[in-house]
C-alpha cells in the first residue's frame, strides 16, 4: 500500500477529527511504514473549523478584535488559506454559545462580530469566503453580521437599528445600498450540516434555541420572528427562504446569509473537499478512510462518510469507514461507496466509559484492518 487518504469528521465529545488522523496515520505506518499518508481532518462549520482547514490546506491564522455575542469586544481570529487568497471564518469564535459565559439570553445575541471577520477578510483580498455555521448562541437571522456590512434595516418610523433575535419583526425596510463594495466580487459559502428549515417545529428556534437556554416562551416568540423576517425578506428582495434546507443554521443565519448577501449554502464536507483538493488528491491513492461518531440515518443526507464515498465512487477507491456506532437502516451506504464500516467500540459500554477508551480503541481497530490489509497482500 503506498498511499492513503485520512478524512475523517469529529467524534462528538471525544476526538477531534486531527487527533483520529493522528491515530490512524501512526497506526497505518507501523504496518506500512513507507506508505504516503494524506490527512484531511473535517469540521462540520463549529469550534475548531479553521484549525482543520489549516491542518488540511496550511495557511495561517489571523487574530482581530470584534464584537462579541452582546456586543463586548472580544479577540477573535479566522484562517487564510490559498497564499491569502480563501478565508475561513467559524461565527462560533465570535458569536458562540461558550462565549456568552453564563449569559446566554439568545434573544438578545447579535452576530455583530461574525460581519466585522468578513469586512476584516475582504480588506485583505480575499476572492473566497467560508463561515462556518455552528455552535452559535444567536438567533438574529445573520442581521448582525449583515448590518456590519453595510446593510442597514429600517422600522416603520424610517430609523434604523441593530436587529437581534427578538426584534426581527422590527424590520419594514432593507436599505442593500450601503454594503461593502468588495463582496460583490467574493464568493461568500455558509458552511453548515444541517437542513433544518428557517422557521416551524424543525427550525431553527424550536430545535436549536433550547439548547442555548431559551425556555418555551422565548422560544415560540423567536420562531414568531423568524416568520416575520422571511415575510419582509420576501417582500423586500423577492427571495423566499423560509424553507431552504439549512436556512435554519446558526439561529437562522443559514437563511440570512443567503438572502442578505447572496451567500451560497452548501454542505461542510462538499466545502471541505473542495477547497482541499481532495479529488486531485485521489490521484494514486490506494485507500481512504474516513469516519464519524454515529453513522446513522442523518448520515445518509451527505454528511462525511457519504460525502466523501460519493467522490470516492467514480474513481474506483475503497472506502473504509471507522465510526463509534453503527445505527439501523445504514445499508445503502455501500450503494454510495463505502466498501466496509467498522465500529471501534469493542466493549457492550455506556457512551460515558466509552469515550474514555476511544482513542484505545480507536488504535486497536486501525491496527487489526492493516494487520489483515497486509495478509492478503493489500
Amino acid at each position: 500500500m503506498k498511499k492513503v487518504i485520512l478524512a475523517p469528521d469529529s467524534f462528538k465529545g471525544t476526538m477531534s477529527s486531527s487527533e483520529i488522523c493522528r491515530i490512524l496515520a501512526a497506526g497505518i505506518h507501523a504496518h506500512y511504514p513507507d506508505a504516503a499518508v494524506l490527512s484531511i481532518p473535517v469540521a462540520d462549520g463549529g469550534e475548531g473549523s479553521v484549525d482543520a482547514f489549516l491542518t488540511a490546506a496550511g495557511g495561517r491564522k489571523v487574530k482581530v478584535r470584534v464584537s462579541g455575542p452582546h456586543l463586548e469586544e472580544i479577540e477573535s481570529f479566522y484562517g487564510l488559506l490559498d497564499g491569502g487568497q480563501t478565508a475561513v471564518i467559524e461565527m462560533a469564535a465570535c458569536a458562540g454559545l461558550p462565549l456568552t459565559q453564563g449569559n446566554p439570553h439568545v434573544e438578545t445575541a447579535s452576530t455583530y462580530g461574525v460581519g466585522q471577520l468578513i469586512a476584516h477578510a475582504a480588506a485583505q483580498g480575499c476572492r473566497k469566503i467560508i463561515v462556518g455555521l455552528g455552535g452559535s448562541a444567536t438567533n438574529d437571522f445573520g442581521a448582525g453580521a449583515a448590518a456590519a456590512l453595510g446593510i442597514r434595516f429600517l422600522d416603520a418610523q424610517g430609523c434604523a437599528f441593530l436587529p437581534v433575535g427578538e426584534s426581527l419583526s422590527r424590520i419594514r425596510r432593507i436599505d442593500r445600498s450601503g454594503l461593502l463594495p468588495a463582496l460583490e466580487e467574493i464568493e461568500l459559502i455558509a458552511m453548515c450540516d444541517i437542513d433544518n428549515p428557517l422557521f416551524g417545529e424543525t427550525g431553527a428556534a424550536y430545535v436549536f434555541a433550547p439548547q442555548k437556554g431559551a425556555g418555551p416562551e422565548v422560544v415560540r416568540l423567536l420562531d414568531e420572528q423568524l416568520r416575520a423576517v422571511s415575510q419582509t425578506v420576501q417582500q423586500e428582495l423577492g427571495r423566499d427562504i423560509a424553507q431552504v434546507p439549512g436556512a435554519g443554521a446558526a439561529g437562522g443565519m443559514g437563511g440570512g446569509l443567503t438572502a442578505l448577501l447572496n451567500a451560497r449554502l452548501q454542505m461542510g464536507i462538499e466545502t471541505v473537499l473542495d477547497t482541499v483538493g481532495f479529488d486531485r488528491s485521489l490521484d494514486d491513492t490506494d485507500l481512504v478512510i474516513t469516519g464519524e461518531g454515529k453513522l446513522d440515518t442523518q448520515s445518509l443526507r451527505g454528511k462525511v462518510v457519504v460525502g466523501v464515498a460519493r467522490r470516492c465512487k467514480p474513481r474506483g477507491v475503497p472506502v473504509v469507514a471507522m465510526v463509534g456506532d453503527i445505527g439501523d437502516g445504514i445499508e445503502t451506504v455501500y450503494d454510495e461507496g463505502v466498501s466496509a464500516v467498522f465500529s471501534i467500540n469493542r466493549a457492550a459500554v455506556d457512551f460515558s466509559v466509552a469515550k474514555t477508551r476511544s482513542r484505545e480503541d480507536l488504535a486497536l481497530t486501525i491496527d487489526n484492518l492493516m494487520r489483515f490489509l497486509r495478509q492478503i497482500g493489500f
